[in-house]
Parts: structure tokens; C-alpha cells; sequence
């Protein structure tokens, strides 16, 4: 059974100023996106699984979608604010969804296998969609036997700003727990830190992260909706709060529910999380073509 490829772009990504996921940075005006389900192409995925926002459904299926016909199958799903269970509303000036466990999620329907999801704005290189890949291939879709690809901190820094990052225990290869930090940066002395209530604390160069690259069966289904009906009863009436994938995740390993083995992968991320990032991608991904990686023009 081929795995699917489940896509998060119904980001508005307010720090970048625009429709980040469908910018491009190629040297054929290809996207992010482009190169991620290129790899997955190549990895043997069979399915790729757009979440996006109806606002934005003509440009983005303009910019990706008809690039990919007959090349792989492709659907497309809607996370949007109203998109809760019967019986909650949306409280009065709440302006955006309700996070990554609500947009995996809306994508049940169209999801009847072992299953990747990844963020459309960020470049996780080959290796991490062959490791992902070939893990999921070997997975049974009845278990709750999750994995997730890992990525040290070093790789995955941006030189104008913080980033926000999933920190990972890892014991004997699999996820103990996740936990996300926030304005991670490597300071003027060298030093990888992140923000606290507290002050700053730091981090190792190899410290292992999450990027949202995760394994999963069909059966996260059942976990993401009792999940979520407890946290709309929790914090439902919040102006900001966020269902947050990885928190879902470290509860069920908490509970026993899941094991996640974790794929360590030595590929440098690559993303546009601040406008100034996008000459260090597109120059990135010019020494990859230029490596024989990847073809000058990806779908030509």
C-alpha cells in the first residue's frame, strides 16, 4: 500500500507578509511545495492531500495543483474557523482555525492509509521523505505505531529571528515527549537559545526537533476527534488558543496509546519563515540542482 502525503497550507503566515506557500524560489519558478512532493514522488507515495483555506483554492490549485496531474493523485480539503463539532460555536472576534490537530483532522475523509503530514512552507530534503516513507510502508494501518522524522536544532535555524520548534526526548529511538519552545535563535556568542517565562536556556547543537514531519495511521483519526471536543470544552471560548498536533501526540505516548519511533535525518531545513529568509533558499536549492539532487526544472 502506498503512503499519502498530507500537506498543512491554510497558513496565513502573517510573519512573511504574503502567501508564503505559493512564493517561488526555484530557478523554474518552482515552490517549496514543488520539491517536497517531487521527493515524496520519488520516495513512492501515491497520494498527496492539499489543506488549505477556500479563499485561497484558485491560486494555490493554479500554483501546485495543475503541475501534478498525471503525475500523481491529488485532493484537496478545507480547514476553516467553523469547522467544529456540532453543538460548540465560534466565539464572537476569533478570526483564525483552530490550529494543526483540527487541519489533520478535516483531512479523515480523504485519508485510507499509512500517512506523512508535513507544512507546505518548509524543505525537509530526500533523505527525510525516504526514511518517512519506507517506515510507513512497513507500517500496519489497524496500529497506533506512529514515527516521526527528527531533525537537530542546528539544521534547522533561521538567520533573521526565532523560530518556534518541537523539542523531542528521545529514549532507545522513540518519542518520550514533545515539547514546543519558542524564539529559538543562535545568539552572538554562539549559542543556541530559546525564550522561557523565565529567561533564556539553552540548547545543543544536536538537540533533536520536530518540523512537523510525522508518521501516522488512519487510526490518529479517533485520538484527533474525542481530542478535540475536550479541548473546544477546555478552551474553546479562547480567542487564540490552537489544537496543537504535537501536544495531541505526547498525550498518547503519555497515555500508552502510541509509540512514535523517531527517523533521524541529517538534511538541513530550509524555510521561508521571515521574508528575509528567501535568498538563502532559493541559493540553497540552486546548489542542490547545481549537486545533480534535483532537475533545473522539476515538472518540465
Amino acid at each position: 500500500m502506498k503512503p499519502t502525503l498530507v500537506i498543512m497550507a491554510a497558513g496565513i503566515g502573517s510573519r512573511y507578509g504574503g502567501l508564503k506557500q505559493i512564493d517561488p524560489v526555484g530557478p523554474s519558478g518552482e515552490i517549496v511545495l514543488d520539491y517536497s512532493v517531487y521527493d515524496a514522488i520519488r520516495a513512492g507515495f501515491g497520494k498527496v492531500v492539499f489543506i488549505i483555506r477556500p479563499d485561497i483554492e484558485a491560486d494555490f490549485k493554479e500554483a501546485i495543483g495543475s503541475k501534478l496531474e498525471g503525475k500523481i493523485d491529488v485532493e484537496y480539503v478545507f480547514q476553516t474557523l467553523k469547522g467544529i463539532p456540532e453543538g460548540f460555536t465560534v466565539p464572537e472576534g476569533r478570526t483564525k482555525p483552530w490550529g494543526t490537530g483540527q487541519a489533520i483532522l478535516v483531512a479523515k475523509e480523504a485519508v485510507n492509509e499509512p500517512f506523512a503530514v508535513i507544512n507546505a512552507d518548509d524543505f525537509y530534503g530526500r533523505e527525510s521523505f525516504e526514511v518517512i516513507a519506507k517506515q510507513l510502508m512497513a507500517t500496519d494501518v489497524d496500529s497506533t505505531d506512529f514515527s516521526m522524522v527528527g531533525f537537530y536544532i542546528k539544521n534547522t535555524l533561521s538567520s533573521h529571528g526565532g523560530v518556534a520548534r518541537g523539542y523531542c526526548d528521545v529514549r532507545d529511538c522513540k518519542l518520550a515527549t514533545v515539547v514546543e519552545r519558542f524564539n529559538i535563535e543562535r545568539q552572538e556568542d554562539g549559542v543556541i537559545r530559546y525564550e522561557t517565562d523565565d529567561g533564556l536556556k539553552e540548547m545543543a547543537d544536536d538537540d533533536m526537533v520536530s518540523m512537523n514531519t510525522w508518521g501516522f495511521t488512519p487510526k490518529l483519526f479517533d485520538f484527533l476527534e474525542s481530542g478535540f471536543v475536550e479541548f473546544l470544552q477546555r478552551a474553546g471560548g479562547e480567542l487564540k488558543s490552537e489544537y496543537l498536533l504535537p501536544e495531541l501526540i505526547d498525550q498518547m505516548i503519555k497515555d500508552g496509546d502510541a509509540d512514535v519511533v523517531v527517523l533521524p535525518s541529517n538534511e538541513k531545513w530550509m524555510g521561508v519563515t521571515y521574508s528575509e529568509d528567501k535568498p538563502q533558499v532559493m541559493a540553497g536549492i540552486r546548489t542542490l540542482v547545481e549537486a545533480g539532487v534535483y532537475p533545473d526544472n522539476l515538472w518540465g
